[in-house]
């Protein structure tokens, strides 16, 4: 009976909606996003490697991200846009596979890269004597290629399980991109073992993250508290409240859609929690450290009047 099932090659999405009054507005407002992001995390990654005031652990980290924001933005956005106002949504298996390894990768990388600036915000506030001494070159270094390491193998592990399973029913995918989830509910295999793994790798990665950064911020809040200068507390708070911000909206919205029951009722729903994780978190994280931080906005008027 195995031998006569047949795999798939094509999968078809519903996108985003079955609405076509809204289509002509989401295009425009997600194609305003995606530009946004691509001058944003350009322009941070620009602004790092022009002004030498920036070349310290914090920004270091901060042009990684933007990086990572770049990449993985555009792994999602440009085929939703297309999808938008194309008759037939559809993505081959390999195109499948590749999208999911590098959203899978990236989504990783960036929730360890942002734990990992939350150490440099708690050596940096709690330690500034040492700060030079601890945050080195090579440790920075170390800092940015182990989530990448990791980030890429957990991804390579769970694309590898996820598409080594038989694909013989409906192709249709009820999401605007390819998600491990949904992918799961179409496999006529045994998926319990591939659920493992994503929960796995996801509230390992996730849970560990938290952590570090609610105890990195749990010091820093005390350590912050302690200062007898009140500019001193105000300028510590700015520094790390956008940081903050950005991993707020990030785990928020991915332990949403991961680290919940599998309940129905919420299904619409992941479909917008998916959009501010995959699509506008990239762009706000720029904006939120160009408003946010002193440093970022002097030299964007510096760049800004040099370009005028």
């Amino acid at each position: 009976m195995g031998s006569n099932r047949t795999q798939v090659t094509m999968f078809e999405l519903t996108g985003l909606t079955d609405n076509k009054r809204l289509i002509p507005f989401l295009f425009i407002l997600f194609l305003i996003i995606y530009m946004v992001t691509l001058i944003g995390n350009v322009g941070m990654m620009g602004l790092v490697r022009a002004f030498s005031s920036l070349h310290t652990p914090m920004y270091y980290f901060l042009s990684n991200l933007s990086l990572v924001d770049l990449v993985y933005s555009s792994t999602i956005t440009p085929k939703m846009l297309a999808d938008l106002i194309s008759l037939q949504k559809s993505i081959s298996f390999i195109g499948c596979v590749l999208q999911i390894y590098f959203y899978a990768a990236l989504a990783s990388i960036e929730v360890l890269l942002l734990s990992n600036m939350s150490y440099d915000r708690y050596v940096a506030i709690c330690h500034p004597l040492h700060y030079a001494s601890v945050m080195t070159k090579d440790k920075c270094f170390s800092l940015v290629l182990l989530p990448s390491c990791v980030g890429l193998l957990q991804s390579l592990a769970q694309t590898s399980c996820v598409f080594s399973l038989q694909y013989c029913r409906s192709n249709l995918i009820d999401h605007f991109y390819c998600e491990i989830p949904p992918l799961l509910k179409l496999s006529c295999s045994d998926t319990l073992f591939c659920e493992a793994l994503t929960l796995f790798f996801v509230s390992t990665l996730g849970l560990y993250s938290f952590i570090t950064v609610l105890v990195s911020y749990t010091l820093i809040v005390s350590s912050i508290l302690r200062m007898k200068s009140a500019e001193g507390r105000q300028k510590a708070f700015s520094t790390c409240s956008s940081h903050l911000m950005c991993v707020s909206i990030f785990f928020t919205t991915v332990f949403f859609i991961y680290l919940r029951p599998d309940t129905r009722v919420l299904e619409k729903k992941d479909k917008v929690a998916s959009v501010i994780y995959s699509v506008v978190t990239p762009m706000l994280n720029p904006i939120i450290y160009s408003l946010r931080n002193q440093e970022v906005k002097k030299v964007t008027i510096k760049a800004m009047q040099a370009c005028c």
